[in-house]
């Protein structure tokens, strides 16, 4: 079924190939759908444009339909195009003509906008609640082997020592940085674009600041033409704040690949959490590490995907557009998958103590030796050289100590800087203020 057809039905083959798939991606926007509805049509009342009665029984469906899809009963039927088309005639069968005023004052264009916005907030609220509980991991591990020393390398070559709680604060600070991008893809999400029709605004008197305020917004797309415009950016970045979380672990997962290699052995796990070999009884392969590697690596292409997808299209909609969904929408699970396995991973992890001792890392500490010379009054470059000599000829013999006090090393790791850091970027999301406004719009 066809909202929008006139007379005659398109060719089925052309139904079948522009729609695709996405009714399945429709499935991710269903509850956004009828959050939307509901203020558009408490909107329309207050405008005059619906009755107080006409406001209530459409209120009171669109109630039961959200909670139809909160307990999985909600179905979208065989024929029917889209979310829009399923939930209107829904109430078009139970309410006749009123259901049919749902649509006044609005184009399927900024339903999908606002739907579509409404289910980027919420997926990046679940997103940054599951990095900080990674990140609250990695501090801990971080406190508990900080004492642990641990080869540093430079274009894969021994540079010079670092410790595991380097290793793992290094990555829980990455976090804080992806979630400043993070903030920032959710500012833009976080404008309401309802009301804009199909993207050259409507006739009637529309409350647009109204519907913002019902449905948490900070603001409101303003410019009507630009927030038709925003679709395929706002996504675009979206992707690439996902895509810097994304990298964060991939580079994480090589590294536990590189460290859980016999030829490293720094790190161990469980047999539970490796895989074996088909033919050789002795593998431990780190299969968790190498496909979250993999999974994200290919959450780092989306934001190129959509950027292509978008790039030649010029100001209005365009059915390009609907192709977003099938590129952004799994990431976030995906990431997640990754953000959780990380998780368990870590939280099982075994790390091997005294790894400096042995005798192929004693030139990770000829900077230590050097500097140590330096304090004791020589110029630096004299120093090197003197250094480097005993090394080409044999004689070096570090004390194999480290004494790192600055800000940020070895001896200092500043994890509680690093909380707090973390502490004040969930807290700039102020995520409670967009459910307040949810619960309010669905108890009222």
């Amino acid at each position: 079924m066809k909202l929008w057809t006139k007379s005659s039905d398109a060719l089925s083959e052309v139904t079948d190939f522009t729609t695709g798939d996405d009714l399945r991606w429709d499935g991710y926007l269903a509850r956004y759908d009828v959050l939307g509805s509901l203020a558009h049509i408490r909107m329309l009342q207050s405008i005059g444009l619906l009755t107080v009665e006409e406001h209530r029984v459409l209120a009171d469906e669109l109630k039961k339909i959200y909670q139809a899809i909160e307990n999985g009963t909600f179905v979208m039927e065989l024929g029917v195009e889209d979310i829009h088309s399923q939930v209107e005639l829904m109430l078009t069968r139970t309410l006749g003509d009123v259901g049919k005023k749902i649509h006044s004052g609005r184009s399927r264009n900024d339903q999908v906008l606002v739907d579509t916005k409404l289910f980027l907030r919420s997926e990046m609220h679940d997103l940054v609640v599951d990095i900080r509980e990674l990140f609250d991991l990695l501090i801990r591990k971080s406190e508990e082997h900080k004492g642990k020393l641990l080869p540093g390398y430079t274009h894969l070559q021994l540079a010079m020592p670092s410790s595991f709680g380097l290793w793992f604060a290094a990555y829980a600070e990455g976090l804080v940085d992806d979630l400043i991008t993070l903030q920032a893809a959710y500012r833009v999400t976080n404008k309401n674009p309802l009301g804009s029709g199909a993207g050259y605004g409507s006739s009637f008197p529309l409350d647009r600041t109204m519907t913002t305020r019902l449905l948490g917004f900070d603001d409101l797309n303003y410019n009507v033409v630009y927030a038709q415009m925003g679709r395929g950016k706002t996504e675009r970045i979206v992707g690439a704040a996902l895509g810097n979380v994304a990298a964060t672990l991939a580079k994480l997962a090589m590294d536990a690949c590189l460290y859980l290699n016999p030829n490293f052995g720094f790190i161990s796990f469980p047999e539970e959490l490796t895989t074996g070999s088909s033919i050789m009884p002795h593998k431990k392969n780190p299969d968790v590490f190498e496909i979250i590697r993999g999974r994200c690596n290919t959450i780092q292409a989306i934001a190129g995907e959509i950027a292509l997808l978008t790039a030649n299209l010029p100001s209005g909609y365009h059915r390009d557009l609907q192709l977003l969904k099938e590129k952004l929408f799994p990431a976030f699970r995906s990431l997640r998958d990754c953000l959780r396995m990380t998780g368990v991973m870590l939280s099982r992890i075994s790390v091997k103590d005294k790894i400096l001792e042995e005798e192929q890392y004693k030139f990770l500490f000829s900077v230590e030796e050097v500097n140590k010379l330096v304090l004791q009054g020589m110029p630096f470059r004299d120093a090197y050289k003197k250094v480097g000599i005993d090394i080409e000829q044999g004689r070096f013999a570090p004390a194999r100590i480290v004494n790192h006090t600055h800000e940020g090393s070895i001896g200092n790791l500043q994890n509680s800087e690093i909380i707090r850091m973390m502490d004040e970027q969930v807290a700039s999301f102020q995520f409670e203020e967009a459910e307040k406004a949810i619960q309010q719009l669905v108890q009222d």
